[in-house]
């Protein structure tokens, strides 16, 4: 009996008949490591208490050792599954404290038992438990005792175990199976030849086992062996060795092979598309990916077809950049026009991973006779890849189409086209249409352009009684060049229009640093009516790294706006304005949440001792999204020092 008083009640109250009593004693007897607890702790994981059987496991894992070791194996014996699982759960954790106290379990009449062991040494990651689980692997007479062993070498992942487990590899089928699974897991490769001289003796389940494993291996010296094996196998097992060797070469390694054995494993590759295995299957539209013809394409647009493209989503997209890999040929074409969507649309959706001209031509002839949906699929595709000669049908489109999204993509094609005649009319019209996003796209086609003649109809434009005709023609000659065009850019300034001056300040930022010249037109936009102008004028001072700039941001400061404050407030972040602080500290006393934060980064930004200092009287702000924003900002300046 322990002398220690605080020992003597917990092991008292171990041995009461009150649950609760013993629940806390269990605890206490684990967090002081308890060691003459242990054998009332073994009984109570016996309890039918669960608040005492967790407690009493919770001390056996606290207190640990060999005492441990040696009190909870006789508990593997139990009739009791519950208390074996506890027994077996702790041990699993602590066997390493006494590997020893196993031994004589491993030669023990009751093969459960030993097979119990066998599982915990493979928790037990010491060449000591290698040891006992290969001489079990080898020797002992128990079937399940020897798959045990095999399965916790897997575990253990000891390249020392790779020699009993080839040596294991003609037992039972049962331990074979289990043998495969360690080496694989091991990844051995001086396992490689021994796993491929087992495969044509193993049975269907050991082959497939191995097929996996050398497929897991990447080991190339494997390929010879595994393509020899692919005539007089089973058609399941030959679709496992196709995915082991997609998986061991890759795709450029595919491309590698010679011409016979290419065309030997692209027949293969196409009769395993017929598999269910979906591992099987990515493997092997992997593999027709790399080495695919274009007489592949049929059933693989088959496939494709036949896919539910919601249920089976990854499968299906793979199928369609295998497609798109192979290219465009006959059968994508024949899927085009076969007036059938459930080929149509994964034909479409190939040709838009392809980067092929040739299926313009396809595309305009099916162009009317498909649905809304694919038309606008198909218009991209052909804005992407058209050239010159396409403009006729997209003049057609243009004219006949009244899909919004349709129009955009023809917008697109014009945009680029810059050497085709008679493409800027067509696309300056569109400015006039009646969706707004189209006139968007209309306005960045004409951009795109950038033609002399389309300058100067906007300069006309730009003169319109219309305000939105205005406001676009100032933001395309803005994009243009606002050197040559300031004339114009200048009046819109001055426009009654507030968009029109919006964009006529934002066509500045243009110019970047040279904005600083036209200085003396832009500063009266700082009083503008509309926060819009003055938040744009703003944003341009911001960009400008010039003190002529700094008291006007700074006027800014007082703007009515909180948007306006807010960009001037970054501005001078942005310029580290030291001078700017202490009107920064006074504006934070009656800021919003949102401005106070903008105010303490831009205070980290500058930098310095005077923002230090005011950061620091931030940190004890009641606000702790401030005071948590006012660390940030400290450490920042703090790590720039450094």
């Amino acid at each position: 009996m322990s002398e220690n008083p605080q020992h003597t009640e917990i092991l008292e109250a171990l041995r009461s008949d009150d649950s609760s009593d013993v629940r806390d004693a269990a605890f206490s007897a684990g967090d002081l490591g308890l060691q003459e607890a242990v054998p009332m702790l073994c009984e109570h994981v016996k309890s039918t208490n669960i608040g005492v059987q967790e407690a009493a496991e919770y001390a056996l894992r606290k207190i640990r050792g060999p005492l441990v070791v040696d009190a909870l194996l006789p508990l593997l014996s139990s009739d009791d599954a519950p208390v074996r699982n506890v027994a077996m759960d702790i041990l699993r954790e602590i066997a390493p404290d006494s590997i020893e106290s196993m031994q004589p379990y491993m030669q023990h009449e009751d093969p459960d038992l030993r097979i119990f062991v066998t599982d915990i040494l493979g928790y037990c990651r010491t060449k000591q438990a290698c040891q006992m689980l290969c001489r079990a692997l080898l020797k002992d007479p128990e079937i399940n005792v020897r798959y045990q062993a095999a399965v916790s070498l897997g575990t253990q992942a000891f390249p020392e175990a790779v020699g009993p487990l080839c040596q294991a590899m003609y037992d039972e089928e049962w331990v074979q199976f289990a043998v495969v699974e360690a080496l694989a897991k091991i990844k051995d490769y001086s396992a490689v030849s021994a796993l491929v001289k087992l495969l044509s003796q193993a049975s269907p389940l050991v082959s497939s086992a191995i097929v996996d494993a050398l497929g897991d291996l990447h080991d190339v010296k494997s390929i010879p062996l595994l393509f020899s094996s692919l005539e007089n196998v089973k058609e399941a097992l030959r679709h496992k060795i196709v995915k082991a060797i997609v998986q061991i070469l890759g795709g450029r390694g595919l491309s590698l092979l010679a011409g016979k054995s290419k065309d030997r494993l692209r027949d293969y590759l196409l009769e395993a598309l017929t598999d269910t295995d979906e591992d099987v299957l990515a493997a092997t539209l992997q593999g027709l990916a790399a080495i695919g013809t274009p007489e592949c394409g049929k059933p693989l647009m088959q496939m494709a077809a036949d896919l539910d493209k919601e249920r089976d989503t990854e499968l299906y997209e793979a199928t369609v950049q295998t497609i798109a890999s192979i290219g465009y040929n006959d059968a994508v074409r024949e899927a085009l026009h076969s007036g059938d969507e459930k080929f149509l649309i994964p034909a479409m959706e190939a040709v838009h991973l392809m980067d092929d001209k040739h299926v313009v031509d396809d595309l305009k002839e099916i162009f009317w006779q498909v649905s809304p949906e694919l038309q606008r699929m198909a218009i991209v595709d052909m804005a992407r890849l058209g050239e010159c000669a396409d403009v006729p049908f997209f003049v057609t489109v243009m004219n006949d189409a009244d899909d919004a999204e349709v129009l955009k993509s023809v917008l697109l094609f014009f945009g680029n086209q810059n050497s085709c005649t008679d493409v800027e009319d067509l696309v300056f019209a569109q400015l006039d249409h009646r969706y707004v996003d189209v006139q968007e796209m209309a306005l960045e086609a004409c951009i795109n352009l950038h033609s002399a003649n389309l300058n100067e109809r906007f300069k006309e434009r730009a003169r319109s009684e219309d305000p939105m005709q205005r406001m676009m023609a100032v933001y395309a000659l803005g994009r243009y060049s606002v050197t040559e065009n300031l004339q114009e850019i200048s009046t819109a300034l001055e426009d009654e229009d507030p968009q029109t001056r919006q964009v006529a300040v934002q066509a500045f930022q243009n110019l970047g640093a040279q904005a600083e010249e036209y200085l003396p037109q832009l500063l009266p936009r700082l009083t503008d009516e509309s926060k819009e102008v003055r938040l744009a004028v703003v944003e341009l001072l911001g960009q400008i790294v010039s003190p002529a700039v700094l008291p006007h941001i700074l006027s800014a400061l007082n703007d009515e706006d909180e948007w306006v404050r807010i960009r001037a407030i970054e501005a001078l972040g942005t310029h580290k304005v030291v001078d700017a602080v202490p009107q920064l500290a006074e504006m934070f006393e009656s800021s919003s949440p949102m401005v106070a934060q903008k105010i303490i980064e831009a205070l980290g930004s500058i930098g310095g001792n005077m923002a230090f200092s005011v950061l620091l009287g931030m940190m004890d702000h009641e606000d702790p999204e401030i005071q948590h924003a006012a660390a940030d900002a400290v450490a920042a300046i703090q790590a720039e020092q450094e």
